[in-house]
């Protein structure tokens, strides 16, 4: 069946079965990435943010204190 054919076809399925099938796409791109590890903007990403947290190793708030000021707002 080709990529045309495919696509042909999925809007003549059932909600659950596009659910299903883009489910199993997703985990296949996942297990892909993971075994070919992040890109190179990815990669520079990660570099600058592990930089600045060995600068500064502050961890940031708690969950419990990001919760409690958002409900303050209301």
């Amino acid at each position: 069946m080709t990529k045309a054919e495919i696509l042909a076809q999925l809007p003549q399925l059932s909600s659950e079965d596009r659910s299903e099938i883009l489910m199993r796409l997703w985990h296949m791109e996942e297990e892909a990435a993971g075994r070919r590890g992040p890109n190179a903007a990815e990669q520079q990403l990660l570099d600058r943010e592990l930089a600045q947290y060995e600068v500064d190793r502050n961890p940031g708030s708690t969950w419990t204190d990001v919760e409690a000021r958002l409900r303050r707002r209301r």
